[in-house]
């Protein structure tokens, strides 16, 4: 998908708002809680940070593209672990893991700790989230 945007949008807003894929959420709008994470290029990025003209050319995928066919591996093991509370900073903890996971398949807790500390969740405790993290880990 391509589209003429205005140099001044962040990336977020274009998705949220151009785009209307609504599963990159927006909360602190600093760079600072990861609900905004999406993929570009393979790599995690807060959307909320990023000038939509700097991610021109570059491989953009959103929660709602990570799988063609149901839910993603991840989001399934997320989905059964109960890695989740209310579910809003799901979409950029699910992003955080896939691209830990594509990058390294067998990562150790060390670095599946750092690879979220982008990420806040404000409902839950994390263990249902690092359950789910070694149960996409683990297949």
């Amino acid at each position: 998908m391509s589209t003429e945007i205005p140099p001044s949008r962040r990336l977020l807003d274009v998705i949220r708002e151009d785009l209307e894929l609504t599963g990159t959420k927006r909360s602190c709008e600093i760079g600072r809680c990861g609900a905004c994470m999406v993929l570009v290029d393979g790599r995690p990025v807060n959307s909320c940070l990023a000038m939509a003209y700097q991610c021109s050319g570059a491989k953009i995928t959103t929660i709602e593209g990570l799988s063609e066919a149901g839910l993603h591996p991840v989001q399934r093991a997320f989905l059964e672990e109960g890695g989740f509370q209310c579910g809003y900073c799901t979409p950029g903890m699910v992003i955080s893991v896939v691209a830990l996971l594509d990058e390294n398949p067998h990562p150790t807790q060390v670095e599946v700790e750092e690879a979220l500390s982008g990420n806040i969740c404000r409902c839950t405790g994390y263990g249902g989230i690092l359950r789910a993290v070694n149960k996409a880990i683990g297949g």
